[in-house]
This record gives C-alpha cells, sequence and structure tokens, in this order.
C-alpha cells in the first residue's frame, strides 16, 4: 500500500518511499508478446480491438517527469502565462504551495492526473461506450465517454471535468470542460481558471510505449494554447496498488508562514 501521511501533498508525496509490500507486484501479466527471455515484448505491434483501433488498455507509466513542471515539456515560447497567472505562480512558488489541493486530498484534475503516473501508474480500460483511467494517485478514477455524446450545455464545475473522446484514426482524442478553478495543473501551481479545455489526442505507437498531446487551452490564464507530449511506458508483470490519502491532512498548520 502507498500511504500520503502529512505532507505537501504530490509535492513530497511523489518520492516513491512507499513500502512496496503489496499486490501481485511480480504476477504475470498474461497474453502479451514476450522476448526468448520471458521480458515482454515493448516493440511488439500495438494490439487492436475487435473494430480495429489500437487497443489502449494496459498499466502504464509516464517515462518523464512533468509533474514538477508542466511547462519543461512545452516548446520555449509556447507558454505565454498572463500577468496575473504569473504572479500567482510566483506567490506559491514563494509560499511552498501552501494551498496546493493536493494536500487535503483532493484530485489532481487533468491533466494533473496523467503526469502522477511518472511515479505512480495508471490503468486504462476499455468498455462498451467508455473508456476508464484508474489512477494510483489522485485519489479516484476518471471516465471518458465514447457514445456520441457531447459536453452538457450547463456543466457543474469539477475538479476533473467532463471528458468524452472520439477516434481520428489511430488516435483517440478526449476533449474535457467543465472544470472549477481551483485547480493546479501541476507542481509547479500554473493555475487554471473555468475556461480551461484540455484535449488529449493519445497514439499508442506500439505495445510498449504510447504518446498522450496535451493541449492546455485555458484563455483566462494563459495567452495561447499551449502542447507537451507525455510518453508513456507499457507495465508489464505488475498491478496497481493501494494509495491512500489521509483525510484531514495538517501539514501546512505547521508549517511556518514566511
Amino acid at each position: 500500500m502507498r500511504r500520503l501521511t502529512a505532507t505537501a501533498g504530490l509535492t513530497i508525496a511523489l518520492s516513491l518511499s512507499a513500502a512496496l509490500d503489496a499486490q501481485w507486484l511480480k504476477y504475470p501479466t498474461p497474453g502479451i508478446p514476450r522476448l526468448p527471455d520471458g521480458r515482454a515484448n515493448l516493440s511488439a505491434p500495438a494490439p487492436r480491438t475487435p473494430d480495429g483501433k489500437p487497443d489502449l488498455s494496459g498499466l502504464w507509466r509516464a517515462s518523464v517527469n512533468y509533474i514538477s513542471d508542466l511547462t519543461r515539456g512545452a516548446k520555449p515560447g509556447d507558454v505565454v502565462m498572463l500577468p496575473a497567472t504569473e504572479a500567482l505562480v510566483r506567490e506559491r512558488r514563494e509560499n511552498f504551495s501552501r494551498d496546493d489541493p493536493s494536500a487535503s486530498c483532493i484530485p489532481g484534475g487533468v491533466p494533473r492526473s496523467d503526469l502522477v503516473s511518472s511515479a505512480y501508474p495508471m490503468r486504462v480500460v476499455t468498455a462498451a461506450g467508455r473508456v476508464i483511467i484508474l489512477y494510483e494517485a489522485i485519489h479516484g478514477w476518471r471516465e471518458i465517454f465514447t457514445d456520441g455524446r457531447t459536453h452538457p450545455p450547463d456543466m457543474n464545475p469539477t475538479w476533473n471535468g467532463y471528458s468524452i473522446g472520439r477516434w481520428m484514426g489511430d488516435d483517440f482524442v478526449v476533449e474535457t470542460a467543465g472544470f472549477n478553478d481551483k485547480g493546479w495543473l501541476d507542481n509547479a501551481g500554473h493555475p487554471n481558471t473555468a475556461r480551461l479545455r484540455v484535449t488529449e489526442r493519445f497514439r499508442r505507437k506500439d505495445f510498449g510505449h504510447m504518446d498522450i498531446d496535451i493541449t492546455i487551452d485555458d484563455p483566462g490564464a494563459y495567452a495561447k494554447p499551449w502542447t507537451v507530449t507525455l510518453p508513456l511506458l507499457y507495465q508489464a508483470d505488475t498491478e496497481l496498488l493501494e494509495y491512500i490519502c489521509n483525510e484531514n491532512n495538517r501539514y501546512f498548520e505547521i508549517v511556518p508562514k514566511k
């Protein structure tokens, strides 16, 4: 079991210091391509569903760490923060991320939940009319509806937003909207407003490698949309672990204010 105790939320909790004494850590994954030595063949062709689309299912982990600062994955000059956004990010760095919602066990939202997979993996499950992502961390799961529905006309603001997905060739494109204005995009404190729309383009390149192109479009915080690519690596012969975030986290009551 991974357990988040009284720390500065995910900013500190992603240290991988949790005990690895939980469920099925070395249980062989059935039905996957393997090399002669028994290891998973990550370069094998991507599996496909009966309708011919790439099968996104599996346990995945990000191979880069953008949770500490999502903007590191963007091209130079692509991320243009509005003056109020710059001031807020600076304030959060100076006060040691005191108001990070993850410190109170609040869901990480999108795309922060994807980014956390650099430390804690996530499982993608395909089902009729939806794709489900189970996050080991971030305290929950996410449903991406693929049944043809559109975003509700009057969305109740939420932490994770409302996600709908569709196929464009071999790319699975997910559009998420309906966020509240309290989320953080990353541990560096880059904010979002209620105007945020996130587009994720999932692209499974072969059996063991998948990219997510993540586009942030939030005219309330940034002068123009910007995109980062999050590479994922398939995790064979292991499973998700139980992850606990304590309620009533009182860490910020003991951290001295500047």
